[in-house]
């Protein structure tokens, strides 16, 4: 199972295993606070991406088919896959955009190759 929240969030026990996904640590947040159990900046979009992105909704569609072919032959994106079938999975993601992000995407990328 696999689940997305923003660094900004308390953890829970709920959460399962948390991965920080994205390139860039989230401001403020202390290591402690995010309680992570990995960082995954392999399978983050790329600077390049994310900055054309810049979380626009009319971008989506094509930020998906650029993100999808940055990430899917990386090892970490299937290692995550592993990890989300064998126990529920918490994509951690610094954003303030809560529906259109890279762990958004990442869950649904994740979730079709299931």
């Amino acid at each position: 199972m696999i689940t997305t929240k923003r660094a900004y969030e308390p953890a829970s026990p709920d959460d399962g295993i948390r991965i920080l996904v994205d390139r860039l640590w989230p401001r403020g947040v202390t290591k402690d606070r995010l309680m992570i159990r990995e960082w995954m900046k392999e399978v983050a979009p790329s600077d390049e991406l994310r900055r054309w992105f810049s979380h626009d909704p009319s971008k989506w569609e094509k930020f998906l088919e650029r993100y999808r072919k940055e990430v899917e032959q990386k090892p970490e994106f299937r290692r995550l896959g592993e990890m989300a079938r064998k126990g529920k999975v918490t994509l951690v993601y610094g954003s303030k955009e809560t529906r259109f992000n890279n762990a958004t995407a990442l869950k649904m990328m994740l979730e079709e190759g299931s």
